[in-house]
């Protein structure tokens, strides 16, 4: 289990686990530029509510997954940016998003529980931002349809980070410096990056020279569409367990797609595993155009999140979406019956 500690006061020494301090929003909106941002990193109006409040560092956000451009083209790096514990965004002021990201923030907007700047940035020579100038940045424009094009700290991770290349080594040193990952974790990662790169060069061999024909690891592909599965009606609370990978392959297309939703391979090590559904999904912002999205037969599970393991570390813990196609739910004639649960934080 890991235990919360206050942070130190010098700057540049945080880990996972130190309790920080979300600053007043008055002191946040002073760091702001006209547009609500500090080096194109939104400060949204869902992360007002946390203000004043204290809470353990979950990560140090010093890369990201690109999820704007399709195919993504790696990780982006990111400068003096934290994730905390529970800090997720709540949808409420982009249309209702349950997405749920785990906030960006910046560590001009965090202090020690002693009340020191985790970073000073002294306050522009311009007005300081208000709450409207927030509101006014999360909407991008309206599209030809009349749909809202929603703006979030998702659909701006170019804006506020740089290019990451895989092969910049120091980035793996930081992964495990930082405390967010674990030294033989990351290393194992290594390896499958490395052998993933072979695999996408043995695509040129004649296929009696490849390695389970140049698919990269963890080797799995869609084996159907089978049959189009019941819906099975889960709510929030209900008990569920992920179907084995032969069952999952089942219901997917040779692009690993269930009517268009992907099923990643960072998803694999749950099967076989049980945990309770923490909401069913309708809608999300697609974060390459901004455009509300609906969504049908969608779950998320609690404590089911990508811990990066095939995507360089990512810290995000991005929740992993999950077909009700892909589960079995269990009924529970006993209560107090406990289940095997996700897998836990000593993954990582």
């Amino acid at each position: 289990m890991t235990t919360t500690q206050p942070v130190r006061s010098t700057p540049g020494t945080v880990r996972p686990g130190d309790v920080v301090r979300v600053r007043s929003k008055e002191e946040i909106l002073a760091t702001l530029d006209a547009n609500g941002r500090i080096d194109g990193q939104p400060f949204m109006p869902e992360m007002l509510q946390f203000a004043g409040r204290e809470l353990p560092v979950s990560a140090i956000a010093h890369k990201t997954c690109d999820t704007i451009n399709r195919p993504s083209t790696g990780l982006r790096r990111l400068e003096n940016t934290l994730h905390l514990t529970g800090a997720r965004c709540d949808g409420s002021a982009h249309g209702g998003c349950q997405a749920g990201c785990l906030l960006f923030w910046r560590e001009e907007w965090l202090e020690t529980t002693d009340g020191a700047p985790l970073l000073a940035k002294p306050a522009g020579p311009g007005p300081a931002a208000t709450e409207q100038t927030l509101a006014d940045d999360t909407v991008a424009g309206i599209a030809d349809d009349g749909a809202t094009l929603y703006r979030c700290a998702a659909t701006e991770v170019m804006r506020a980070s740089t290019p990451l290349p895989a092969l910049e080594m120091g980035q793996y040193v930081d992964d495990v410096r930082s405390g967010n990952f674990k030294l033989l974790f990351v290393l194992r990662g290594l390896l499958v990056l490395f052998f993933n790169k072979f695999q996408a060069l043995s695509r040129k061999l004649p296929r009696r020279l490849r390695i389970a024909d140049g698919l990269p690891y963890p080797f799995y592909k869609g084996t159907g569409p089978g049959p189009k599965a019941e819906p099975l009606g889960l709510q929030p609370g209900d008990l569920v367990e992920v179907k084995s990978k032969e069952e999952i392959m089942a219901a997917l297309g040779p692009n690993s797609k269930n009517r268009g939703l992907i099923f990643d391979g960072e998803m694999l090590p749950f099967c076989g595993r049980r945990a309770r559904v923490l909401k069913t999904v309708d809608k999300i912002i697609e974060e390459h155009t901004g455009r509300m999205i609906h969504l049908r037969d969608c779950v998320i599970l609690d404590q089911v999140t990508c811990v990066g393991r095939y995507h360089r570390f990512c810290p995000r813990a991005i929740h992993t979406y999950w077909r009700e196609a892909w589960l079995r739910k269990i009924d529970e004639p006993n209560a107090g019956t406990p289940d095997s649960g996700p897998p836990g934080p000593d993954s990582r």
